[in-house]
């Protein structure tokens, strides 16, 4: 049966399974808009392509299938790199289609053209190109696979329109059963023996494949052997936070303690995690060239074992599959006391420390952790305000963070979008800064259009505040390009239909936030925060004295 090309994509998701796509309309993919029209898989409008592909990041996320994206070519295509870098670094199943010219005028930049294997090249893990119609499902199919393999990532597929309105008689294809490979009993074998000869052993936990399962198996791991665990960077619901084996997570604003832990340790059992940048605070806790302890490495991306600490044992496995395997194991070792000072450490850091201001940010995390419900989401972007969330909020089980360990300011209200739409019966809150939230806030007419109902906490000092530390840090009192003039965000909610209200004060926030919840949409709580208040450990005048003192 001859299908025009839009029709046969559309026809191809829906027997990939896919339920739901974000998009910036274009005319370069007509075709596929008219495909999705009766297709009954929902097409998510947004208001930029970067929200809509951060959406699908944060579909990809939650789901572990590949989150759908499509948008036009040239500006389109380039506003949704955004999307596909945090995709990328975030280790995240995803696929990007780009309206692309007539492929019949390649080469003669033609009306925004672009040529996206040059452009997406470094960021995504396949970038290609359909010219032929017939050829449609053969490359979704293998966009699917590649996203989905070893490491997730992103992949951007190009779609001549001249390609998706021509016609093709081409069958669907179907996504073969794939099984995960099990941790070989050699590999297991060879891990416990090496464990059981540590005397400060820290297991560090992350990346992609995590489950519910996984969490189980890490937690009845950590207490058969009394491990210490920690998680790699916006990780933290990998495990419940308050499991006695639990340490804390290797962010920016490390505990010093757990940094200091990270060093002291003579073997470190790293599952499903890169151990980048972020979790060697720039590798300096361990020395690629000298690590002078044990490393074991379990990664699902055989690639990825080596790729900066060469192990003493790496292994190819999802995280889940290791921990399968590994939760079965007999005790090897005994570290009931390194493992019970490491959860002394991170109970003491958990303990608010009091910041400037009426409104005191650690108060209103402490209050969202302690009230919300265990399945609660909470979503943010980047800023020195994320610092309160990651330190101070107690996460109880997997599936409940959203969040760039790719660094990316502005993704937590399209991701809160995303989480609302997926699970619409489970409380989404998105923690913003001013700066963070002035990124996507026109996807307030999205949410309003498609009922996602997230409560959006903005933290509003006036300021980029990450890049103001470090302006006080290196150029004290020489305040330039830091600045901000923001709206009223209580008003700016109500304007497109939501809820809206503003807090000066900590006890002002807990009926603030009860009022949101009963409004039934989404909604926004604006914090005034005092500008002193820089960081979790820190004010700026502090900062700016220590500077000026050097």
């Amino acid at each position: 049966m001859q299908r025009h090309g839009g029709k046969i994509l559309s026809d191809q998701l829906k027997k990939l399974g896919v339920r739901r796509v974000f998009s910036v309309p274009g005319e370069s993919f007509l075709a596929a808009l008219d495909g999705l029209y009766d297709s009954g898989i929902a097409n998510i409008v947004c208001r930029q392509e970067g929200g809509a592909a951060m959406m699908a990041e944060a579909y990809g996320k939650m789901t572990g299938q590949p989150g759908v994206c499509f948008v036009t070519r040239g500006p389109g295509a380039t506003n949704a790199s955004a999307g596909i870098h945090i995709a990328m670094q975030d280790s995240t199943p995803m696929v990007l289609f780009v309206g692309q010219i007539d492929n019949r005028h390649t080469d003669r930049e033609t009306f925004q053209e672009v040529d996206y294997k040059a452009m997406f090249g470094p960021i995504a893990k396949w970038v290609a190109q359909i010219d032929h119609t017939d050829r449609l499902p053969e490359y979704i199919g293998r966009a699917f696979r590649v996203a989905m393999s070893g490491r997730p990532g992103p992949v951007v597929l190009a779609l001549p329109e001249n390609m998706l309105s021509d016609h093709a008689d081409v069958p669907d294809i179907r996504m073969s059963d794939t099984y995960p490979t099990e941790m070989p009993a050699d590999a297991k074998h060879a891990i416990l023996h090496a464990l059981g000869q540590a005397e400060r052993p820290l297991v560090v936990v992350g990346g992609p494949h995590w489950s519910a399962q996984a969490q189980t198996d890490l937690q009845a791991f950590a207490k058969q052997h009394h491990l210490p665990v920690a998680v790699s960077f916006r990780r933290q619901d990998y495990i419940d936070n308050n499991h006695g084996c639990y340490a804390g997570d290797l962010n920016v604003g490390i505990n010093p303690r757990l940094a200091a832990r990270v060093r002291e340790a003579d073997l470190l059992l790293l599952i499903g995690t890169r151990f980048g940048d972020i979790e060697t605070q720039g590798y300096t806790l361990v020395d690629p060239a000298a690590p002078q302890k044990t490393i074991i490495h379990i990664h699902a991306d055989a690639d990825e074992i080596g790729r900066v600490y060469a192990p003493d044992i790496g292994v190819v496995a999802t995280a889940p599959a290791a921990l399968r395997a590994l939760v079965a194991a007999s005790p090897v070792g005994d570290w009931s006391s390194w493992t019970a000072a490491a959860r002394a450490d991170y109970d003491a850091w958990i303990s608010p420390q009091e910041s400037p201001g009426a409104l005191k940010q650690e108060q209103v995390i402490k209050w969202l952790s302690d009230h919300l419900p265990d399945d609660a989401i909470l979503t943010n972007g980047a800023g020195n305000y994320a610092a309160w969330l990651h330190r101070y909020f107690v996460y109880k089980q997997h599936g409940t963070q959203l969040a760039p360990t790719s660094g990316s300011m502005g993704y937590g209200f399209p991701a809160a979008i995303s989480a609302s739409l997926e699970y619409p019966d489970r409380t989404v809150v998105c923690l913003a800064g001013d700066g963070c939230f002035q990124m996507t806030c026109n996807e307030l007419s999205t949410a309003a259009q498609h009922g996602a109902t997230p409560i959006v906490v903005v933290m509003d000092n006036g300021r980029y505040g990450t890049i103001r530390m470090h302006q006080e840090k290196h150029y004290p009192g020489r305040v330039s390009g830091t600045m901000l003039a923001n709206p009223d965000f209580a008003t700016l909610a109500r304007a497109y239909g939501g809820y809206g209200e503003t807090v000066t004060t900590s006890a002002d926030f807990v009926a603030a936030f009860g009022r949101a919840q009963a409004a039934g949409t989404f909604a926004i709580i604006a914090c005034k925060v005092d500008e002193e208040a820089l960081s979790t450990g820190a004010t700026l005048s502090a900062v700016r004295a220590a500077a000026l003192a050097t």
